[in-house]
């Protein structure tokens, strides 16, 4: 009996029969990963001030772990398919401790750089292998639940990082928000090698080198090109440059992948109609929440005056929001009692009318919470009803065997539309701010910082709050239209997939 036949062979009575606690094991080593991705951001200022860091050190600091593992996440996929997923779930953890070992421990900025793009290179293993076992432990009478609790734990994690960064900082050095991740890497690490069963594709294909290299060429040029974008102008050789060669070398890779036997990412899954919707509304969702959470962020600080844990606290509804729908049920089941298509278009409807919500209700500068508390709600409704049903929407149009390059594609795609929404929504409010303000600057402290009187800082306030509202409207516009299109294609898509079944039977 293979390894992944071994894996399967009780799905008859829901899937491995310690789903569930492999489960939380998964979710402890994806929740230390997704903090880390904005844990840094409250640790700014401490850096600034201990290892004398530049702007451009703080952005590596940041950029140098999202730009590896964005990198890395389709080639991650691919080996952890072919070598196993347990193997590579196991060294995954190894690298992320170590990496965060060093980083805790780091005496300048160059080692802490260092040390955050060998934590990607763990996070790209992690976030991977992780979805994928959950493919492979529970079968489809309980694989949109423990979807569900998956992304459950992604969306704490994006939320809880500012929180838990503030609360560390308040009482011990900067170095302590990566060392309080070795505890959990070790205790994951030995509840991995213990308890999760090793599966991986039987073909045993063989690696595709050339694929790699180009896809993690290509989805770093792009990824630092959007990244860049907001800092250098988007017609500036800084972004101009890395994102032609990312458009050119993400082409090569498609070129190859479609004239190779045994191919890294199979593009003729671009013709599976469920498959686009999937990854049509799995962008939109990211970029909304992404946009909309990096703007909010400024929001409550620059413009409010909250510190940053204070600020953490009152975007916690969000994260709240979709624990208790997912983790109570609630979400899951509705998603199988109206199905995956419905579940989008409400989801995304809903995530819409939160950034609607936010930009009329809550974005002034009179310091109301109650719209935006609303809209941080509507959001989380939203996002905990689409996202599982979008995640498993890929996962199902991918064969079980290529569990792992599938997770890659919904890990790609989230780090995509992250970046997309923060680059988008953020050169709207920017175009917003700069119309409206007298001072020559580009941002909201360099614009204060110019400004010559209470009246004209009162003012500045005003222009950002107000280019807040517009990118928060753009975002829910694109939002709502992107999820009515993935809604089509995916129930297009059940039925061309009701239509077949129907044939075969006839035949």
């Amino acid at each position: 009996m293979t390894a992944s036949t071994a894996a399967n062979e009780p799905a008859a009575t829901g899937g491995h029969p310690q789903r569930w606690l492999i489960l939380g094991v998964i979710c402890l080593a994806q929740l230390t990963v997704l903090l880390d991705n904005t844990v840094l951001s409250v640790a700014i200022p401490s850096l600034t001030a201990e290892l004398h860091a530049s702007t451009s050190d703080i952005q590596w600091m940041i950029n140098a772990y999202s730009l590896v593992q964005s990198g890395l996440l389709l080639t991650a996929g691919n080996a952890a398919d072919r070598y196993g997923r347990k193997k590579l779930l196991a060294l995954g953890l190894a690298l992320f401790g170590l990496g965060s070992l060093t980083a805790g421990l780091a005496g300048s900025t160059a080692q802490l750089i260092a040390a955050r793009a060998g934590m990607g290179v763990g996070g790209a293993l992690l976030m991977t292998t992780t979805l994928a076992v959950v493919m492979q432990i529970f079968d489809d009478s309980q694989r949109v639940k423990a979807i569900a609790v998956w992304a459950t734990i992604g969306s704490l994690g994006f939320a809880a990082g500012p929180l838990i960064g503030g609360a560390i900082l308040n009482h011990f050095w900067w170095g302590a928000i990566f060392l309080v991740n070795l505890p959990v890497a070790v205790i994951g690490l030995v509840a991995v090698l213990k308890l999760v069963p090793e599966s991986k594709n039987p073909q045993g294909e063989r690696p595709d080198l050339l694929g790699a290299l180009l896809s993690t060429i290509g989805m770093a040029s792009v990824v630092y090109a959007i990244i860049s974008g907001p800092t250098h102008g988007w017609t500036s050789a800084q972004v101009l440059v890395p994102a032609a060669i990312g458009v050119a070398v993400l082409a090569a890779f498609a070129w190859w992948e479609l004239r190779i036997p045994y191919p890294m990412l199979d593009m003729h899954f671009f013709r599976n109609q469920k498959f686009v919707g999937a990854v049509a509304g799995a962008i939109l969702v990211m970029l909304g929440m992404g946009g909309s959470l990096f703007l909010l962020t400024q929001h409550l600080q620059f413009v409010l005056g909250y510190e940053p844990l204070e600020a953490g606290l009152r975007m916690a509804p969000l994260a709240l929001t979709i624990v208790v729908l997912n983790l109570s049920g609630i979400g899951p089941k509705l998603v199988m009692k109206i199905g995956t298509p419905p579940a989008v278009a409400l989801g995304l409807s809903l995530v819409a009318a939160g950034l609607t919500s936010i930009a009329v209700l809550g974005g002034g500068t009179d310091g109301s919470y109650g719209g935006m508390l609303l809209g941080l709600v509507l959001m989380g409704a939203g996002i905990a009803l689409s996202n599982p049903a979008m995640a498993n929407a890929i996962m199902s149009a991918i064969p079980p065997e290529k569990a792992g390059v599938g997770a890659g594609v919904n890990g790609t795609l989230a780090e995509f539309g992250n970046g997309l929404g923060v680059a988008i929504l953020g050169a709207v409010l920017n175009a917003r701010f700069a119309a409206l303000v007298t001072v020559t600057a580009t941002s909201l402290p360099a614009a204060l910082a110019a400004a010559g009187s209470d009246v004209e800082r009162a003012q500045i306030h005003d222009a950002f709050a107000s280019g807040l509202q517009t990118s928060q409207l753009v975002g829910a516009v694109a939002v709502f239209a992107g999820g009515l299109v993935a809604a089509a294609l995916l129930k297009r898509a059940e039925r061309a997939e009701e239509r077949a079944k129907q044939h075969e039977m006839a035949a």
